[in-house]
Formats: C-alpha cells, structure tokens, sequence
C-alpha cells in the first residue's frame, strides 16, 4: 500500500510517500515540499499548489491519502491562508484518488508516540526511526507529512472512522461509520479507472456517470457536474 500524507499550507505544503508491507513495515519513497512565492498573487499560488500536488500523486499513484486537520490558531489571517491551501488539496487528491483520511494534530502524535502532547523533536525523532532514515527529514513541513502518512498506516485497520466523509468521528458515535457519498463512490472509480497506462479522456465525468450523480445527489438537470455532457451543450 502506497500512502501520501499531505501537511496543508499555503506558503510551504509538506507531503511524505511512504510504503506499507504485507508485514506492517513501512518505508520512505519520497518526501518533500511544494513552495509558493509570496510575492504571487493568491489564484496563482493556489493553481501551482494544486499543479504540484497532481504531480506527486502522477508519480506514486498512492492508495490512499490522508492530511492534517485544520485547526485556526491565534492568526485568524494566516488561518484562512491555509484553509485555502488545504481545499486545492482536498480538491485534487479526491479527483486523483478520492481515498482521503484526516486526523487532528493529537491524533497524530498519540499514533506515533503514544503521547497527544509530543513536541515536534519527539515526532521526527519516531519518524526518522521507523522510516530507517540517515537524518531527520528537513524541512518540518516535510517531516510532518511523513508523520501523517504514518498515523494512517498504523490507524487504517480502522477502515471509514477517519474517512473525510465521516462525521461520526467527531461527535463521540464511531461504531458505524457514514457510509461513502455516491459523488465520492464516483471519485473513486473514476480515479481508478485513469490509473491504466493510457488514461481515458472522459475519466469519472462521462456523460453516464454525471447522470448517476446528478440523479443520486438531486442536481439532474445542473450541467456543472463534471464536464458537461454533449446532450447539454447550447444549440444556439
């Protein structure tokens, strides 16, 4: 199982590619940064996060992906900068895999230390250790993400409890879990699907599945789901 933990940000977003075995081990592929100049302009910035997102996900074609939950701090401003970031990501992990999975900061450091309140040395240190790296991963934004990829490889026996789609987590009822919505059961396929060597040009938003989605998500009749089909283009 190939997974990809994302840290959100708008200035700096970390991601870590790592590798589970049949056995539980894991292993580092890649880790990293993609970077944004602040001198852009936000549109800007925002299209090259999601530009290099599409190509980490090309590149290691991961099972599942699973980021860190937003949390506003002091910095209102900063805050919504990064919510910003965060939903180009989310964005373009659901239609490049749409398996997503969040956890909050302490549940990542309770999964890897056993700890909710570990420091960020505490962290790199368990992330260089399992990983079997020479030298703690740098930048933090980097070690971060590994340290997010590992939190699901050790909580996805859960399964659906920290699926973005699953609210139960966060209000004391996680014995069953919401199941997948049909537009995220189409992601899904679609996603699937464009994994062969030649992808199709129509991917999850072919005519057909627009109109499942459109019939199970009440838009029938709204031509901005997806690409619109050719039944629905102007004939003027």
């Amino acid at each position: 199982m190939v997974i990809v933990g994302i840290d959100p940000g708008l200035a700096t977003l970390g991601y870590g590619v790592i590798e589970k075995d049949a056995r539980g081990n894991f292993r580092a592929l890649d880790y990293g940064v993609v970077v944004t100049p602040k001198e852009e302009t936000l549109p800007v910035r925002l299209a090259m996060l999601e530009e290099g997102i599409k190509k980490i996900l090309d590149k290691f074609q991961p099972d599942e992906i699973a980021m860190e939950e937003l949390f506003f701090s002091k910095n209102i401003t900063t805050g919504i900068a990064v919510a910003h970031a965060r939903g180009v990501a989310l964005l373009t992990c659901v239609k490049e895999c749409g398996k997503l999975y969040e956890y909050t900061p302490m549940q990542i450091k309770q999964a890897l230390t056993g700890y909710g309140k570990a420091d960020k040395q505490q962290i790199q240190s368990v992330v260089t250790s399992l990983l079997r790296l020479n030298a703690v991963p740098k930048p933090d934004d980097a070690a971060d993400a590994l340290a997010i990829a590992l939190c699901h490889g050790f909580s996805s026996r859960f399964g659906e409890l920290f699926a973005v789609g699953n609210m139960t987590r966060t209000k004391g009822n996680n014995t069953a879990a919401v199941p997948a919505t049909a537009y995220q059961e189409l992601m899904a396929a679609g996603a699937k699907t464009s994994r062969g060597k030649k992808k199709s040009s129509s991917g999850f938003s072919s005519a057909e599945k627009i109109a499942s989605l459109q019939n199970a998500t009440g838009l029938a009749g709204i031509t901005g789901v997806g690409r619109a089909s050719n039944n629905n283009k102007d004939k003027r």
